[in-house]
């Protein structure tokens, strides 16, 4: 995919997230995964990001999905604790 693209699949994926399924998952999943295939609307869920996104590649192993944190701006924070 090209950026342009991307960032149109990302778009559709997060729109998916906060006009559909905001309001379903962070009652009862925050700190979950989901993975969103935004062809179909279809959503995983999961404990971590690995189980989400294996899930979704078995249900569509030919498409790309998008994965956030529930209840988090970010997915992952990379980084180390300084002191």
């Amino acid at each position: 995919m090209t950026k342009p693209e991307i960032e149109e699949f990302v778009r559709r994926a997060e729109a998916i997230y906060s006009t559909r399924l905001k309001s379903i998952l962070e009652p009862g999943h925050v700190d979950e995964f989901v993975a969103i295939e935004p062809e179909s609307g279809d959503y995983f869920l999961g404990k971590t990001l690995s189980e989400a996104t294996q899930a979704a590649r078995r249900s569509h192993p030919d498409r790309s999905t998008h994965a956030m944190r529930i209840g988090h701006s970010a997915a992952l924070q990379l980084g180390m604790l300084c002191r």
